[in-house]
C-alpha cells in the first residue's frame, strides 16, 4: 500500500514507472513528470486499464474510492470504462442543454409558423429579458422561483404584459425541452403574472 509521502517523493525516470497500491490501483509516473492514477481490471476475458485522474488533483484516498467504485461497477456486470464514458457524454450533453440553447432551437422550429415581426419580437424579448438571467442555466435546473424572480423584475419596470408573454415563452421552451428529452418539468406552468 502506498503512502502520501512515497507518492510525493516519487520522481520521473527515463522510463515510465508504476507504483502499485493494491487491488489493481497504481500510480503511473511518466518521464515528463505526469502522475496518473490507473486501475487495472479484467472484463469480458480481457485485461483493461481505466484512468482515474491525475495526482495531486486526485488524492490517494480519492483514487482508492474511485477504484472501489469501479470494482462495484464490475460486480454489477458493467465495464467501468464504458460507464465512465457514458457519464462524461451525459454530463457534456446536460451542460449543452442550457435554456438559451433549447430556446433558440425552439424558436427556429416555431419561426416558420409565425409572422416575421412576431418571430423577431419573441427573440428580442428572450435576448433582453430571459437569457441574461436564465440563458446559461441547464434547463433541468431552472425552478419556479427562478422564473418568478425574473417575471417580478420585468413587472417592476412596469412591463406587466411583457412579463405575461415571457412566462408563456418560458413555458413553451420548457415543454419543447420535455418533448425532446432535455427537460423534466415546466417551471413556468403554474405561474400567473
Amino acid at each position: 500500500m502506498l503512502t502520501d509521502v512515497q507518492i510525493r517523493k516519487a520522481k520521473p525516470a527515463e522510463k515510465a514507472q508504476k507504483l502499485a497500491d493494491g487491488g489493481g490501483l497504481h500510480l503511473f509516473i511518466s518521464p515528463t513528470d505526469g502522475k496518473l492514477w490507473r486501475y487495472r481490471y479484467g472484463f469480458g476475458g480481457k485485461e483493461k486499464l481505466l484512468s482515474l485522474g491525475a495526482y495531486p488533483d486526485l488524492t490517494l484516498a480519492q483514487a482508492r474510492a474511485a477504484r472501489d467504485e469501479a470494482k462495484a461497477t464490475l460486480r454489477a456486470g458493467k465495464d467501468p470504462a464504458v460507464v465512465k464514458r457514458q457519464r462524461k457524454i451525459a454530463a457534456t450533453r446536460e451542460a449543452a442543454d442550457t435554456f438559451e440553447v433549447i430556446a433558440r432551437e425552439w424558436h427556429d422550429v416555431q419561426r416558420g409558423r409565425w409572422a416575421t415581426k412576431h418571430a423577431e419580437d419573441v427573440m428580442i424579448s428572450l435576448e433582453r429579458d430571459v437569457f441574461p438571467a436564465l440563458g446559461r442555466t441547464p434547463m433541468r435546473d431552472i425552478t419556479a422561483p427562478d422564473v418568478l424572480a425574473l417575471l417580478r423584475s420585468v413587472e417592476r419596470r412596469g412591463a406587466g404584459e411583457t412579463a405575461r408573454r415571457i412566462r408563456q415563452r418560458i413555458s413553451a421552451v420548457a415543454c419543447y425541452a420535455i418533448a425532446t428529452g432535455r427537460g423534466t418539468a415546466d417551471p413556468a406552468a403554474a405561474m400567473r403574472t
